[in-house]
């Protein structure tokens, strides 16, 4: 089957289960004060459409922009219907992959706001919250940060902070990230950051499916990728604003209408799948020769193995377009040479599309142990492979 037939089959699965779509002002800050310390939660409301067994609840909540200014940034929380154990749930924060740069592009206001969590269904039966942020920029106001990876974990590590606030969720402090390609990215930068940014939590974990690891590499080599204009196109919109970079010191001026345009698709269904392709294909294989600014930012937006400190969790497809295989195995072989635990779970035939999906199974089973309190597992002993 073509990369672009399993695309389509993959968005149209998430695209299946809808959810009805929130009140309009509830993700505008308008009149709300943001002098409140990161991960206070500013409104929240019953989420309809959750799993059966479970309740949801659309959550805004405070963080921090790059620049270190007050943000706001949504995202809902599950919580199973039954009662929490002793100590409160354990907390696995997903972390999704691309939807888009334009803020209608934001999970919580999509139509599989509850089908994208790869796993859900096995974290709600063991008991845990599970708290998806929209990231910022999505949802709410503002540039959404994309694969600037100390926006994503501070995003995600306030969304684990905000449900500490939810007296319904019982929610214990101790957490684990699960994110898949640029949710990967972020899982591995939150775990970066999470003793530094919110030393009161206590990550026990980051699991990973095709992460985002080189990020250089990735937008400079478009590969076989069907999707690489339009990461091309979400990288420099988004940086040229989160930053003010010049966009000509990356790609050609003559690029920026096709770049516009494809910066307003999302990527959360078949429909937008299509129009983002079509809008992309310009795109495809345009020269890409970053320079200052921007080489010096697509290396800080790199994840560093050596700030890691917790058992990483690694989920690649043989046939990952996207995210080459190779890169992952050279990531994952750094984070052995740093002494971090590290499960590689290598699936053949499995390609970018659904390695979320066919790896969830183990992932939760991974995250299960790593609640537990079980020694992780450690494939860097047994020796990674070398390609």
């Amino acid at each position: 089957m073509k990369h672009s037939s399993k695309l389509l089959i993959a968005v149209a699965v998430l695209a299946a289960c809808s959810v009805q779509p929130p009140p309009p002002n509830f993700y505008d800050p308008a009149g709300l004060a943001l002098d409140h310390p990161p991960g206070d939660v500013l409104r929240s409301q019953p989420f309809p459409g959750a799993p059966d067994g479970a309740t949801a609840t659309r959550l805004l909540y405070t963080s921090t922009a790059p620049d270190g200014t007050p943000i706001v940034v949504s995202g809902f929380v599950v919580v199973p219907s039954a009662a929490a154990p002793a100590g409160g749930r354990p907390v696995v924060a997903w972390l999704h992959p691309a939807t888009g740069v334009a803020r209608g592009c934001a999970p919580s206001l999509g139509p599989s706001a509850f089908a994208q969590i790869q796993g859900l269904a096995a974290f709600l039966s063991a008991g845990y919250a599970v708290v998806a942020t929209d990231y910022p920029g999505l949802g709410g106001p503002g540039a959404h940060p994309f694969l600037v990876g100390g926006s994503e974990a501070r995003a995600a590590l306030d969304s684990v902070r905000a449900v500490q606030h939810l007296p319904a969720v019982d929610a214990s402090r101790r957490f684990v990230v699960w994110g898949h390609s640029q949710g990967g990215h972020a899982a591995l930068f939150t775990a970066q950051l999470a003793a530094r940014y919110a030393p009161e939590l206590q990550l026990v974990g980051a699991a990973t499916a095709a992460p985002a690891t080189n990020v250089a590499a990735i937008v400079e080599q478009p590969g076989d990728s069907p999707l690489w204009g339009a990461l091309l196109s979400y990288t420099v919109w988004s940086w040229t604003r989160v930053f003010g970079l010049d966009a000509s010191a990356i790609v050609a001026p003559a690029t920026a209408p096709k770049i516009a345009r494809t910066a307003e698709d999302c990527l959360e269904s078949a429909e937008q799948l299509t129009r983002l392709r079509a809008d992309a294909a310009p795109l495809q294989g345009q020269p890409v020769d970053p320079s200052g600014r921007w080489q010096d930012l697509l290396t800080e937006n790199d994840p560093q193995p050596w700030a890691i400190h917790v058992p990483v969790f690694i989920a690649q497809g043989t046939v990952d377009s996207v995210i080459p295989p190779a890169l992952t195995q050279s990531f994952a072989r750094r984070l052995c040479a740093a002494n971090v635990p590290v499960r590689l779970l290598t699936m053949p035939g499995v390609d970018h599309y659904t390695i979320g999906m066919r790896s969830a199974g183990a992932a939760a089973a991974w995250i299960g142990e790593r609640f537990s309190g079980i020694a992780a597992p450690d494939d860097c002993k047994g020796g990674l492979p070398k390609s």
